[in-house]
């Protein structure tokens, strides 16, 4: 891959892609836990909240109208499987942060979803270069199934924490577990060092 108006994560240029434990799929299975949410985009929104100098709700045209990163990564699923050669198109985590001015003390991030599904980050994982909120995977809107109308991507770490259905994020100066950390999952996810669970 050489354009140069796509951010390229960095685990795509390692020699060998495969996390221990993985494996490739072509597909792109639809993994979640319950039913699949049906968000109807006119009373959808986005808030930004927690140590910010402004608290934020902004609507999908709001989110839409932000500057447009594109990344392009491999995923990895805790479940063993790893599709590799993603394009994703959205917001980057850093144009989240700057909008309302996260505040120094903030280390951590709750990314929010639909039906109350949260995730943890550190401020360090949310803020690479790779990380944004999706709105397309490659050239195509998300589905519902793979997380419509905006998900999530963090591609160094399991995919678990590429929360889909995200509704906002909430900067934090102390950590806090979201759905799958409090049922045993591991705090952090590094496929690479296969931190899937946490014991």
């Amino acid at each position: 891959m050489k354009d140069e108006d796509v951010v390229q994560s960095p685990d795509t240029g390692r020699s060998d892609r495969m996390p221990p434990g993985q494996q490739v799929t072509d597909d792109w299975p639809v993994l979640h836990y319950g039913s699949i949410p049906r968000v109807d985009v006119s009373n959808w929104s986005f808030t930004i909240s927690g140590l910010v100098e402004i608290e934020q709700k902004l609507n999908f045209e709001q989110i839409s109208s932000l500057p447009q990163e594109k990344v392009f990564s491999d995923i990895h699923c805790v479940t063993g499987w790893s599709k590799l050669n993603n394009y994703w198109e959205g917001v980057s985590a850093q144009v989240i942060k700057d909008l309302s001015t996260a505040l120094p003390e903030a280390k951590f991030v709750l990314i929010h979803a639909e039906k109350g599904f949260k995730t943890n980050l550190s401020m360090n994982d949310f803020l690479q270069p790779d990380v944004l909120f999706a709105l397309k995977h490659n050239g195509e809107t998300l589905t519902a199934g793979h997380g419509y109308p905006v998900r999530l991507v963090v591609p160094r770490l399991y995919f678990w924490k590429s929360a889909k259905w995200v509704t906002g994020v909430e900067f934090m100066a102390k950590d806090r577990h979201g759905f799958w950390e409090s049922r045993g999952y591991h705090n952090r996810g590094d496929p690479w060092l296969e931190e899937r669970y946490s014991y």
